[in-house]
């Protein structure tokens, strides 16, 4: 006989919610924390007569809110789970022909509507706390009001949050009516830190659960903590007071024993305080509670942005999730919330999580859709649309691991990969396994690499100060968790053996979940290798096959430095026993300082690329430059992406490719690259002198970049028809770029802008042209005897500058105008240098007097 259950916010609401549900069929329902709807809302469903006998499907976010929140409506009904209420997760199923409210994990709902379009049999769907927001969440939104919009017009559809912003999902649902009930049943206080608290986490809650004991003389506590390991630390951190107070702790998360979940939240025979992570946050009602601290940390489920497998990270909560877990607190008297954090600190966090369609690897649900016959950007409208580079992404990777073809269709690998409840990666693993016929062998594999690292020191780091140079080595981090694994599995799990094996008994229990599951679904296909060396490179090769975007090459032998296919850098950790393998796959890397550290990988040969991926590899032929030998090199090279598997090298035959290659190195060095140059700059000014006063010409416009330029056409001209640095010594760039001048061009260089000038004594000297001064040439006084004006260029209109030399060699004079250089500077001139340079000749009218000859040439 069923107990009359208590009375809850909600229930007020009930009759509207169902009449509603009936009229528009679509419908959200905003309910404070605590106001019961997790578990009234489906049981007046089901007393309704408008859903017939229909069944009842209610969606959580997790299996412990699955079970818990059946049991609690199959008790108010004076049932167990699995008759008129059910429930169906992974791994287990509560349920029976008889069952009308099954309640289901968002995963299971998804391929339930992938499987069955049309959900018949089923009246009405739940979403509870989409507030989530989940992939799952709103991929099931978006199914089931497809479904509606087609072949199930007449299913009835509720959307119910206690924190979500319900516009926008009413307005997404066609207008649909928003019912919002009143508040928890008692209030609730909040206190916050006066200042952070640097204190390890679990000397923090060992601290407030003492002083919140003290202060409230009854009721139970509810903790919420990031993870289980969080967990652990803190009841250790609790031993002493619990005896002291005669406290039950009670641990309570996703990972443990069904039993000891009840146990947690179940009343008990004394006080409680139960550390939870965000499992107890909704749906879940942990009987007794008064009393909630807050650490405002949860491992929020992500990806990881290395390989796209999912992770939990570590995160600050946001304002509704805080919202969320006080709401605990108020459900049998007036509660008490302490916040592990500072208002300043609360007020500074985000309202929401972001949705994970904004944020999530894509790669899953995208073939999930395909196999179901969906396009998943053409045939399915999103609340919140996935970024476009995040669905090209998942399509790229589908295509790599073989699921795709080149037009974008299922192959039949990615019909077998729908198979299996896994990432596209893993469940590539497992079908490669079965291929090779190691089945069992990949299904642990992938077990192992879809759960938590199952060693205890996993974390960043993953031991380094115990292992590094002195660890074990082998050829792959996934054999050797899975030796662990086998030899924890063959004693049963025994808890000396897990302590000796430095396994974490949780993530044990869970990858042995997955595999068992796993195992039922596979099937060896292959011939069986012959031998356990056999097995291990099968087993290599299925990971290879699942992660063969991930290939990575050490950068030379021992080193633990990467470079990945993608073209990016890693640093393999000390703590891998992947230690001399040239080649491997990285399978999972965390960032540590801004860098990349790999913490699983697996080796490879070369020659299974080649055998079993040679559609990924790409073969070039191409000129390089090598700075060594300073010459062009062709390269031949056979790669996967930026890792390359083999590569041959020789000089360059002359081609225009091999001379720009050239160039390219020549530029990279600047104007002194094999002893070229310096009558580049004369006549880059030559020829900007000839642009000012020949306009004619038709030369292009000078700017900053005018020497640059000319430049680099110089240097193209020399580099035609050369691959070496050693065929370009004693070329003059400044000849090279002449020679590129048109013919008239030339005729003015040489008419109008001479690079020399013959004095009248018969010396030649150079005229200098330097951007935005005037052309000069420089000699001895003397050798300018005789010459009455000073020369010009440019057909006369431009008068070079005279830079007059004392016998030392230093200018005692600088003039454009000789002429009147002689009449007014030269006889005071005269007179100093023939007192200190008697023995030199010093006319008293230089303009008629007789230039000295050029002093012949010095002989040995």
């Amino acid at each position: 006989m069923s107990a009359v259950p208590a009375p809850l916010p909600i229930d007020p609401l009930l009759p509207a919610l169902v009449s509603e549900l009936t009229r528009a069929r679509r419908v959200v329902v905003e309910a404070p924390p605590g106001a019961g709807k997790t578990t009234r809302v489906p049981a007046a469903l089901l007393e309704a007569e408008a859903f017939g006998a229909g069944e009842i499907l209610v969606s959580e976010p997790r299996r412990l809110a699955a079970r818990l929140a059946a049991a609690r409506v199959a008790e108010e009904r004076g049932e167990a789970p699995g008759g008129t209420i059910g429930y169906s997760v992974r791994f287990e199923d509560r349920s029976s022909p008889a069952t009308r409210v099954r309640f289901v994990t968002e995963g299971v709902l998804v391929r339930r509507l992938l499987a069955e379009p049309r959900l018949d049999g089923v009246s009405a769907v739940i979403l509870d706390e989409f507030h989530e927001r989940h992939l799952e969440t709103d991929l099931a939104l978006a199914l089931v009001r497809r479904a509606q919009e087609g072949l199930r017009p007449d299913l009835a559809l509720a959307v119910m949050s206690a924190t979500l912003e319900t516009a926008p999902v009413a307005e997404f649902l066609g207008g649909c009516p928003i019912l919002t009930s009143d508040g928890r049943l008692h209030p609730i206080t909040i206190e916050h830190l006066p200042g952070p608290d640097d204190r390890p986490l679990e000397r923090q809650v060992a601290s407030a659960v003492r002083r919140l004991v003290g202060e409230e003389p009854s009721g139970d506590l509810l903790v919420f903590l990031p993870g289980a390991a969080e967990i652990r630390r803190a009841a250790e951190a609790l031993e002493k007071l619990a005896a002291e107070a005669a406290l039950d702790v009670l641990p309570l998360h996703g990972e443990l024993p069904l039993a000891a979940q009840a146990r947690a939240v179940e009343p008990g025979r004394r006080r409680k305080v139960v550390l939870s992570t965000n499992v107890a946050e909704s749906s879940i009602t942990v009987d007794g509670v008064t009393t909630v601290i807050d650490s405002g940390l949860a491992r929020l489920a992500t990806h990881s942005p290395f390989s796209g497998l999912p992770r939990l990270e570590l995160a600050r909560v946001s304002r509704a999730s805080a919202t969320q877990r006080a709401g605990r607190a108020g459900r049998t008297r007036p509660g008490r919330v302490l916040r592990l954090y500072t208002r300043a600190d609360y007020e500074t966090r985000p309202a929401h999580e972001l949705p994970e369609a904004l944020r999530a690897d894509l790669a899953e649900a995208t073939l999930a859709l395909m196999g179901a016959g969906l396009d998943p950007e053409r045939d399915l409208a999103w609340l919140d649309a996935p970024p476009p580079a995040a669905r090209a992404s998942a399509r790229t990777l589908l295509g790599v691991l073989g699921a795709l073809d080149a037009s974008g269709r299922l192959t039949p690998v990615g019909r077998r990969l729908l198979d299996f409840p896994l990432h596209p990666r893993l469940a590539r693993v497992v079908a490669e396994g079965e291929r090779r016929g190691i089945a069992s062998e990949a299904a642990l594999a992938a077990a192992l690499l879809a759960e938590r690292d199952v060693r205890r020191a996993a974390r960043p780091g993953l031991g380094e100060a115990r292992r590094g140079a002195d660890g074990p080595s082998g050829p792959s981090d996934v054999l050797e968790l899975a030796e662990r694994f086998e030899e924890a599995r063959r004693s049963r799990f025994a808890t000396s053996t897990l302590r000796h094996l430095e396994l974490d008994a949780a993530r044990v229990r869970a990858v042995e979940r997955a595999r068992a599951q796993l195992a039922r679904l596979v099937r060896t296909r292959g011939e069986p290798p012959k031998s356990a060396e056999q097995a291990d490179d099968a087993l290599r090769r299925a990971v290879l096959a699942g992660f063969i975007d991930r290939v990575a090459r050490r950068r030379r032998p021992g080193a633990r430095e990467l470079v990945l296919a993608n073209g990016r850098s890693a640093e393999l950790s000390p703590a891998s026993v992947v230690t001399g393998a040239p080649l491997m796959v990285a399978l999972d890397a965390d960032e540590q300082r801004g860098r990349s550290v790999v913490r699983l990988a697996s080796a490879i040969d070369a020659e299974w690329l080649l055998d079993d991926h040679a559609d990924q590899l790409a073969s070039t032929d191409e000129f390089e430059w090598n700075p060594g030998s300073e010459r062009v090199e062709r390269v031949s090279r056979l790669s996967l992406g930026s890792v390359v598997l083999e590569e041959s090298r020789a000089a360059a035959p002359p081609s225009d490719a091999a001379s720009r290659v050239l160039e390219r190195a020549v530029l990279a060095r600047g104007a002194g690259a094999g002893g070229m140059s310096d009558g580049l700059a004369l006549l880059v000014g030559r020829l900007a002198l000839l642009r000012e006063h020949f306009p004619e010409l038709g030369l292009p416009d000078d700017s900053e970049r005018g020497v640059e330029r000319a430049f680099e056409r110089a240097v193209a001209a020399a580099c035609r028809g050369r691959t070496s640095l050693r065929e370009l010594e004693g070329v003059e760039l400044a000849d090279e770029l002449a020679r590129a001048q048109s013919p008239h061009v030339a005729r003015a260089l040489r008419e109008h802008a001479p690079d020399r000038l013959r004095l009248p004594g018969g010396r030649s000297t150079v005229v200098h042209y330097e951007p935005g001064k005037p052309p000069f040439i420089e000699s001895r006084l003397q050798d300018f005897f005789g010459m009455k004006e000073s020369p010009r260029v440019c057909a006369g209109r431009v008068a070079l500058t005279v830079h007059l030399l004392a016998p030392n060699g230093r200018a005692v004079q600088v003039t454009s105008d000789l002429a009147g250089f002689w009449e007014r500077h030269y006889p005071s001139i005269r007179r100093e240098l023939g007192r200190r340079y008697p023995r030199h000749a010093w006319p008293e009218d230089g303009r008629t007097a007789a230039p000295p000859a050029p002093r012949p040439p010095r002989t040995r």
